[in-house]
Parts: C-alpha cells; sequence; structure tokens
C-alpha cells in the first residue's frame, strides 16, 4: 500500500482496489493513444497526395494531436512501469506521496500537487 496525504494533511491510504482501477484506467488509457496513433498513421499513409495538398495549418494540427497523443502514451507507459517496480505515487521531485485525489484524477501524475504547481510557476 501507498501512503497520501490529503489536502487537509491527513494521511489517507491508496488500497489494493484503488490501485487496481488506476492500473485499469491506464490500460485503458494507454490502449486508446495507440489507435489513436495507428489512426494518425495510417490516416498519413493512405491520403499522403490529399496531404500535400491540403492546407498546412490542418497538417499542423495533426503533427501536434499525434505528438501529443505520443506523449500522453509515454507518460501511462512510465506510470503503469512505476506501478510494476512499486515506486507509483512517489513525487519525482520532493520524493513525498503523491495525493490519493491526485492520482485519481491524472492517474499519470509524476508530481505531488506543489510541485506540480511549482513546475507550471517556472515556465
Amino acid at each position: 500500500m501507498v501512503t497520501h496525504q490529503t489536502i487537509g494533511e491527513r494521511d489517507t491510504v491508496l488500497d489494493a482496489e484503488d490501485l487496481a482501477a488506476l492500473r485499469e484506467n491506464l490500460h485503458e488509457q494507454r490502449l486508446f493513444r495507440q489507435e489513436q496513433l495507428r489512426q494518425f498513421a495510417t490516416h498519413s499513409s493512405n491520403r499522403a497526395e490529399e496531404r500535400r495538398q491540403s492546407d498546412a495549418a490542418q497538417v499542423e494540427v495533426g503533427v501536434r494531436l499525434a505528438a501529443s497523443a505520443r506523449m500522453v502514451l509515454a507518460d501511462v507507459e512510465a506510470a503503469l512501469a512505476r506501478m510494476d517496480s512499486g515506486q507509483y505515487g512517489t513525487c519525482h521531485l520532493c520524493r513525498r506521496a503523491v495525493e490519493r485525489h491526485r492520482l485519481l484524477i491524472v492517474p499519470q501524475a509524476r508530481y505531488c500537487g506543489r510541485c506540480q504547481q511549482v513546475r507550471e510557476a517556472g515556465r
């Protein structure tokens, strides 16, 4: 079991049921992103001539969507690897537990809420 802190600073436990649900969610996200990337690849190879003639902005949107899907897929796979290694739910910066409610919303989260805010403020 992984211990987590809530906003109220009281400890809660991410139990086996939570972990199973999170793992299932991550597997579903992985399948969705893999299928999304297959569709992008099929679309781009089947319509190469059409794409040459299409608007550059449409091509740019497709490229950005594919890049985003690859990024999310990498995050999901990294979260599954952390689960397998027993490191899931630990912030990559401060090494404290990532809040349970945060993981239930963003199962692939690498950072606790506080560290995520610091990272976003630094951008």
